[in-house]
């Protein structure tokens, strides 16, 4: 169900055998994220349950189960605006029905995230998931 974004960060990640480059390589593609505009890091777009600051602006297109989900977002901290963008490359694009068919651990688990982050930084992409799932299924 992955779209292509998220494949190559699949392949990306079976090309680079060590960790600290994994790390790495999340570190810049949130480094290529265009920033969230401040007017924008209010708390009805802040994520509860992350151990930093994380914001999450959702932009849906059109109406019912056919509404084109995308969103933008960012944190102070460079692992979790990389951890942004791989759920970026998971959901971005995808119809709200689409969305809710996505099974963000089985997905983020071929990373290997699930292994490598700290129990916080876990805690803080489940919230971002259930956020996402919120909005989508809200917009439904």
């Amino acid at each position: 169900m992955a779209l292509e974004a998220f494949e190559e960060i699949v392949e990306t990640f079976e090309f680079l055998d060590d960790w600290e480059d994994r790390y790495r390589h999340v570190i810049d593609m949130g480094k290529a994220m265009a920033p969230l505009d401040d007017a924008f890091k209010v708390p009805a777009t802040k994520v509860d349950g992350c151990a930093s600051q994380v914001w999450l602006l959702p932009q849906i297109s059109g109406q019912g189960p056919d509404a084109v989900f995308q969103f933008s977002g960012e944190s102070d901290a460079m692992i979790v605006r990389g951890l942004i963008a791989v759920l970026h490359a998971l959901y971005a694009g995808l119809t709200v029905s689409e969305v809710m068919k996505v099974d963000a651990p089985v997905e983020l688990a071929r990373l290997g995230l699930d292994e490598h982050l700290s129990s916080q930084r876990s805690n803080g992409v489940r919230a971002m998931v259930e956020r996402i799932r919120k909005v989508s299924a809200e917009a439904h």
